[in-house]
């Protein structure tokens, strides 16, 4: 295909009376990891979930590899190759690793690779999924999305609640995913550390963005360090 994989245009998200997306537009080539970052509250989970059929938008258009997707449900994206790995994880607890990754997909096939990146899914594979540590649901979390095999993933907040060392295993994850060549959208309120790990950067406030460019420059600007992306953690 020619242009990007993903463009997201004007979009607006409403709850009620609260615009939480107002105007949001960007854009992600095959390939490439673009970061949605800001403070809680900020719109990116909304997009996200806009993106991947979960919240229907009051406004805009969403673009899926030239295809409009803007009113598709969930589970054709998936079929189509979009597929999302939720805020906290939302695993199934009483459910083994294996059923969990069978969700994902039925094709065996997947779930073997998906052994082959994460090896202590393997050997825990008949446990259920409630027995694993945080890091290693969000392994099976992101598992289960990769069995789909999919040509876009978008991770919301996967380094939440997790120990430094854990987040830097979860970013290892992200890397090698991205440089499979699979396209990464990823929402983070570890500003700095997605930064680090993205191409192209988006910044947002109050369901805007107010800052874009490639992640590099967005870190080397120091007024918009001091601004936006605040300690890192």
């Amino acid at each position: 295909m020619t242009g990007p994989i993903l463009t997201v245009e004007d979009l607006r998200v409403r709850y009620g009376r609260v615009e939480a997306v107002r105007g949001v537009s960007f854009d992600a080539a095959a390939g490439e990891l673009v970061t949605l970052v800001g403070a809680n509250g900020a719109g990116k989970s909304s997009i996200i979930n806009a993106v991947s059929g979960l919240v229907r938008p009051r406004g805009g258009r969403i673009l899926f590899e030239g295809r409009d997707i803007t009113r598709t449900p969930a589970h054709r994206l998936v079929r189509s190759g979009l597929v999302q790995v939720p805020e906290g994880r939302q695993i199934l607890a009483t459910l083994t690793v294996e059923e969990n990754l069978r969700l994902g997909a039925p094709r065996r096939a997947g779930i073997g690779e998906v052994y082959g990146r994460f090896p202590v899914l393997a050997e825990r594979r008949r446990s259920p999924a409630g027995t694993l540590s945080g890091g290693e649901q969000q392994m099976l979390a992101i598992g289960r999305a990769l069995v789909a095999r999919p040509r876009l993933i978008l991770l919301d907040e996967p380094s939440m609640g997790l120990a430094p060392r854990i987040v830097d295993e979860v970013f290892g994850v992200i890397g090698e995913i991205r440089s499979s060549g699979t396209t990464v959208v990823l929402v983070e309120q570890n500003a700095r550390r997605a930064l680090r790990a993205a191409d192209h950067g988006y910044i947002l406030a109050s369901g805007e963005i107010v800052h874009s460019g490639p992640a590099a420059e967005l870190l080397g600007d120091d007024r918009v360090v001091q601004a936006y992306l605040g300690v890192e953690t």
